[in-house]
């Protein structure tokens, strides 16, 4: 019989001598432009999911410190014991409202949203029908419900008319996002909105790196395309600057998870000063129209100025632009060599992508100057040399 310390390190072993083994490093502060590690080194920052910079704003770090005299630095419990406060309900109350929903549920983390809802929402006779491209948290929730999971092709009405065109005894859950985070492309979420409706089916979009960004007062990916799903998730670790996440519904799935999710149920609410936190970060996201402005402008600029790069790039118009370079070990050492220019650009691989699609998450952000950007670009070029 194999012992447990065994089967771990020859599974370790096995990953060691590939380019899958996964290292973090301990930095002494970042925000959406530079990067400080505890070594004292300075890098340009463009591997930041901090697109409009609120992680540093002056007036959300001051909310959370009013919020920490308040409450103090945690929430003491679930929100269905004693984690449940004031400033909870009204940052609850403020999504909803700004949104257009009638209830707003806040979860720890964007994972936990989509695992909760799928978890408490899918039975044994339901089916999930998915973008094949979907965020590793919704596919592993849907994997593991009791639903059958299909999924359809990356951004493609056709195909998930094919799958809606199947037969299902019980309920039907479509589930895509608004910006897909490798490629940084849109789903054509009116299309598959008008697919889901058509068969009575319901439309969960989780728009993490679309809310803030996009839309009237950065309502998002749904608004710009003027649909409204059953369940809308946003994270606050993007735009946001922070961390947590909340799930819009109308009042009676709401009340339904706060009945049966139980990554609700059992869960450490999110510190109250967080929330408050979060409040103040809705107040500017909301009056950021500069700020997207000045994001969209930095898209812009890149994309124009690396149209003579020999890399493949995607067709994305968002904050996120991958460049392809296919083989992990050229990728691994091109993010190594960015790295040695002061350049901070990890390199992702498969399995968070496809084979063969190893590729450098390049993010802009808001913060990002013209001449951040050309640095970077002139050490991209530098690679084509």
């Amino acid at each position: 019989m194999m012992s447990w310390s065994d089967s771990l390190s020859r599974r370790l072993a096995e990953r060691r001598g590939t380019s899958l083994w996964r290292r973090r490093q301990a930095h002494q502060s970042s925000n959406g432009r530079h990067l400080y590690t505890s070594d004292g080194q300075q890098y340009l920052n463009f591997s930041s999911n901090d697109y409009l910079g609120l992680s540093q704003h002056p007036e959300v770090i001051a909310a959370w410190q009013q919020g920490a005299e308040q409450y103090g630095v945690g929430s003491g419990g679930s929100g269905h014991v004693t984690g449940y406060t004031s400033a909870h309900h009204a940052l609850e109350q403020q999504l909803a409202e700004w949104l257009g929903y009638s209830r707003a549920l806040l979860f720890i983390s964007g994972y936990s949203a989509n695992q909760g809802v799928i978890a408490a929402l899918m039975e044994k006779e339901d089916r999930i029908i998915a973008d094949r491209l979907s965020h590793a948290s919704l596919m592993e929730a849907a994997m593991h419900s009791p639903a059958q999971l299909r999924r359809f092709l990356h951004n493609n009405p056709i195909s998930l008319k094919q799958h809606l065109g199947k037969s299902c005894a019980g309920k039907t859950l479509v589930v895509t996002e608004g910006v897909f985070s490798m490629d940084g492309d849109c789903a054509p979420l009116s299309e598959i909105t008008q697919m889901a409706q058509s068969t009575g089916s319901w439309l969960m979009v989780d728009d993490a790196h679309g809310i803030g960004i996009y839309g009237d007062e950065g309502r998002g990916s749904c608004w710009l395309q003027n649909v409204k799903p059953e369940i809308l998730i946003v994270t606050f670790g993007k735009a946001f600057g922070l961390s947590g996440a909340a799930v819009l519904c109308d009042e009676q799935t709401a009340e339904y998870f706060v009945q049966y999710s139980r990554h609700l149920i059992y869960s450490t609410s999110m510190p109250p000063a967080q929330a408050v936190a979060l409040s103040e970060a809705t107040r500017q996201i909301r009056a950021g129209d500069e700020l997207r402005q000045r994001l969209q402008n930095n898209i812009q600029y890149f994309r124009r100025e690396a149209q003579n790069l020999s890399f493949s790039l995607t067709d994305s118009e968002t904050a996120i632009q991958p460049v392809i370079i296919g083989n992990n070990e050229r990728c691994i050492a091109l993010s190594e060599t960015m790295k040695q220019q002061n350049l901070w650009v990890k390199a992702i691989l498969p399995p968070t992508v496809s084979p063969d699609s190893a590729r450098l998450r390049i993010t802009l952000t808001a913060d990002h100057t013209q001449q951040d950007i050309d640095v970077l670009l002139e050490a991209l070029r530098g690679f084509d040399r």
